[in-house]
């Protein structure tokens, strides 16, 4: 089902998003890709899917005010002026238009994405509009962007992996930049955010911060 103040008439223009939240652990990280789009103002669009085992690690890492996809909108749009719409999309919903390839996106990120939708994902496999979003950008073949949070990997695991990055997925698990922390108490931030900044390099979104980027000693 589609939010209610929705429509589906609306014509793409091409600068749509689709971020994509999966019961991993890591919403932080969801969270602060979805402040830096909205603060990116040449994005019209971004579409938004909360799962529902993914609404109960909201509430636990974030709290009860992130814990649903209505809530974790929000809870972003209360914190800032914003250009970009965030449409929000059921997991049951089949008929969103993120569905569909003939809905283009500039790119698909499932963040934080679990390994059980990483398998699902690499074996084609579309229980839910999740999976089938995911599933439509391997098949147009726009950026797929997987923020895998598992650790250690099994086999298995590492077998997906591999089988979703031959497909044309982009595998960026989050690991920090530690060359950025000389300051123990805004490393976390900072790791933090050049995560974010290097998904949305790969996204074509370029983000002005410098002070993110390797500089040579």
């Amino acid at each position: 089902m589609t939010h209610p103040s929705l429509s589906t008439d609306r014509p793409s223009t091409g600068r749509e998003l689709a971020l994509l939240i999966s019961g991993a652990s890591g919403m932080v990280l969801a969270k602060r890709l979805a402040q830096m789009v909205l603060e990116h103002a040449a994005l019209d669009v971004m579409h938004l899917v909360v799962t529902p085992p993914a609404a109960q690690v909201l509430s636990l890492e974030l709290g009860a005010d992130w814990a649903s996809a209505s809530r974790f909108r929000d809870q972003l749009q209360a914190a800032r002026d914003t250009r970009t719409a965030i449409e929000i999309w059921s997991n049951d919903d089949l008929g969103a238009p993120i569905a569909s390839g003939s809905h283009p996106l500039l790119g698909t990120v499932v963040l934080p994405c679990s390994a059980g939708t990483a398998g699902a994902v690499a074996n084609g496999i579309s229980r839910g509009l999740l999976q089938r979003a995911a599933d439509v950008a391997l098949k147009q073949r726009w950026p797929l962007i997987l923020g895998i949070r598992e650790s250690p990997m099994s086999e298995i695991l590492l077998e997906n992996l591999l089988r979703l990055a031959r497909a044309g997925a982009t595998i960026v698990p989050p690991l920090p930049a530690f060359y950025l922390a000389p300051d123990v108490q805004t490393a976390y931030e900072d790791f933090i955010d050049h995560y974010c900044l290097r998904v949305l390099d790969l996204l074509g979104i370029r983000i002005d911060r410098q002070d993110l980027r390797w500089r040579s000693p």
